[in-house]
């Protein structure tokens, strides 16, 4: 990571060429995310902005060559680069990973609770969604998973709220932290903001996330499970950070760490919810000065 960090900072024309090519590649919106986190810590907003316009105006006149829409891809370089751009620029002024990571949490809270202030009952808007959605696999010739969305969309549409808060969270922190780490192989920029290893959420949180969940068994109110829901999820980023530790400071082999990111992708609801056990479980007995006490004692 250390030469695309230092290859990326080297120049504005690196910069601008990095934002607009990891743009079309796969998982566009974590790379070209990333990329552009590192911008902001490294150069500041200003500069970073100014090269994130170099890279859609490239983008827009070779898509506009080729005869493509140029909507699209600009729509993709604003999702991409603009929220985690903000994250960036707060990151830099806390100057800590964890707080920044801890008001995500509650930003993500109260993006739950919108969907029910704004939509009352979010069902009928993820089923109306759900039925877009099934219609546009109609016309691309999905007919089977068509079908399948049609009949099960009532099915889904209760989860759909906390699917898409907790979606969007972990994709737009984990865009925010492995840009961290790319800014981190800089020189002498290694752990100027804390370390991702060292993530933790806190009690506050796990003792609310107690109560949420508590409260949700008594009372039906979905908007109470959903949060209780969302809480209980983001607990799998502190899992992961464990997992980082373990193996920075502790036992474990990188590859583990390796067999994690690459089971993400096939096994993510399991391992996610694993990792959510370990992180909410860290949160209250916080293992690593146990496990470091442990190691020392030997």
């Amino acid at each position: 990571m250390r030469p695309i960090a230092g290859w990326l900072t080297a120049r504005p024309w690196n910069a601008v060429l990095g934002l607009s090519l990891s743009l079309l590649l796969p998982f566009a919106p974590v790379l070209s995310g990333a990329v552009m986190v590192l911008l902001v810590l490294a150069n500041g907003l200003q500069r970073a902005a100014l090269l994130a316009l170099a890279a859609a105006a490239i983008l827009a006149a070779t898509f506009a060559l080729f005869r493509n829409p140029v909507p699209p891809i600009l729509m993709s370089a604003l999702l991409a680069w603009v929220p985690v751009s903000i994250l960036a620029v707060v990151l830099g002024r806390t100057g800590s990973l964890t707080l920044v990571l801890q008001v995500t949490v509650i930003l993500a809270l109260l993006a739950t609770l919108g969907f029910h202030l704004v939509l009352g009952d979010p069902n009928g808007f993820w089923i109306t969604k759900l039925g877009e959605v099934a219609a546009t696999f109609k016309q691309m010739g999905f007919l089977q998973q068509a079908a399948v969305l049609e009949t099960q969309r009532e099915l889904i549409a209760p989860q759909m709220t906390v699917v898409f808060v907790f979606t969007v969270w972990s994709i737009l922190v984990l865009v925010l932290v492995l840009g961290y780490a790319l800014y981190q192989q800089l020189q002498e920029r290694s752990g100027r903001f804390g370390r991702f290893g060292d993530l933790h959420f806190g009690r506050v949180l796990a003792l609310a996330m107690a109560i949420t969940s508590m409260l949700a068994l008594f009372i039906s109110a979905s908007w109470l499970q959903n949060l209780a829901f969302v809480l209980f999820a983001i607990f799998w980023l502190q899992g992961l950070s464990l997992v980082h530790w373990l193996h920075s400071d502790g036992p474990l082999p990188m590859l583990v760490v390796v067999a994690v990111y690459v089971m993400l992708p096939f096994l993510n609801a399991l391992l996610i919810m694993m990792l959510a056990v370990l992180g909410y479980t860290d949160a209250w007995f916080n293992f690593r000065p146990r496990i470091s006490a442990t190691r020392k004692a030997k």
